[in-house]
């Protein structure tokens, strides 16, 4: 009996010790991180996912707090590049351009799959019926290295020659053109169009893909080589949260653009524009593309693009000179800290 009795009490304490620690482990979770993430832009269906991620507690259920660094004067690139932001929001030109300066940026999430940007014009302006049409006119850009080449390339594929004015009125652009003060822009159909739209200012477009400038991602994800080396287990928490985020944006638009007006109501003051807009990237696919691989990188896609930038010497080094070498396009971007499927 005393035997009985003490191999039933070592079994029930090493039962206890070992389920004991199990059961402190799984209730800890995960280890408790801070990320940061800036904006490229003032907040809009873009960045809906992260929004979505942070008020439905996917970032927390990953053990993280998010901090979302408003949009500034200082590009996402060079925040990232500089170890001031983890991650950041960016665009293929400006990844390409900061990659061709020696910045340490890197692609890891693609947010938006298709094409957002086209060169836009009012509806009612008499003048402009093709891209050839705008030579002569004033383009309201933002300063960006590679945008007058893309209205130079269109206009050439249209047939036009000739040059064309460029006033850099960065946020004010869209309402310049608006307002007629100047004749067209770059926008993205699905805000700045939508939001024309509503305001009764309906603008027409042109998409650069069909005169021979090859489609990129207007709006993606980046962090730094350094930073993901040290933090590989915390990049991919995030972009698992992440991608929740804009999942869920792409099942639920209406439900997840209140979630973005609440998350900014001093900025969002249109609920109108931020539902349609939701609900045209959720309707045409633009969150997963055709594959609905949310947050996957297209390989094609940007080895086209940065050919294309390389091929006309359009990307310069840290001193101005265009690339001698054609750079690697692996080392642009990875999936390695996205879930690889956007099901489940």
């Amino acid at each position: 009996m005393a035997l009985l009795l003490s191999a039933l009490l070592a079994a029930c304490g090493g039962s206890d010790g070992s389920s004991g620690g199990t059961s402190e482990t799984a209730a800890a979770g995960p280890e408790p991180a801070e990320v940061s993430i800036a904006l490229d832009w003032t907040p809009n269906t873009n960045h809906i996912g992260i929004y979505v991620a942070d008020r439905l507690g996917y970032y927390a259920e990953e053990g993280l707090t998010v901090r979302i660094l408003p949009y500034a004067q200082t590009p996402a690139e060079t925040l990232v590049a500089n170890g001031e932001a983890d991650f950041g929001f960016s665009f293929s030109n400006g990844i390409a351009f900061s990659r061709a300066a020696g910045l340490d940026v890197v692609q890891v999430f693609a947010n938006i799959a298709k094409q957002q940007y086209l060169i836009a014009y009012r509806a009612d302006d008499p003048d402009i019926s093709s891209p050839k049409d705008l030579v002569g006119k004033t383009y309201a850009g933002f300063g960006t290295p590679s945008e007058e080449s893309e209205v130079a390339t269109v206009i050439e594929g249209d047939g036009g020659a000739g040059d064309f004015r460029t006033v850099v009125l960065d946020t004010a652009a869209y309402e310049a053109v608006y307002g007629g003060r100047a004749d067209f822009t770059i926008s993205a159909i699905t805000w700045e169009g939508v939001e024309a739209e509503v305001s009764g200012k309906p603008m027409k477009y042109f998409d650069p893909a069909d005169y021979g400038y090859p489609e990129s991602y207007s709006s993606t994800i980046i962090s730094s080589n350094a930073w993901l080396t040290a933090n590989g287990d915390v990049a991919r928490r995030f972009l698992a949260a992440t991608q929740r985020g804009y999942r869920y944006a792409q099942d639920d638009p209406e439900a997840a653009a209140q979630l973005l007006m609440d998350a900014n109501p001093q900025t969002l003051k249109n609920p109108e524009v931020v539902r349609r807009s939701a609900e045209l990237l959720a309707e045409e696919g633009y969150y997963g593309g055709e594959a609905g691989a949310i947050g996957l990188i297209d390989e094609g896609l940007v080895t086209t693009f940065y050919d294309f930038l390389f091929d006309r010497q359009l990307l310069v080094d840290a001193d101005g000179k265009p690339l001698a070498e054609r750079p690697d396009w692996s080392q642009a971007y990875t999936n390695a800290y996205v879930p690889s499927s956007s099901g489940g």
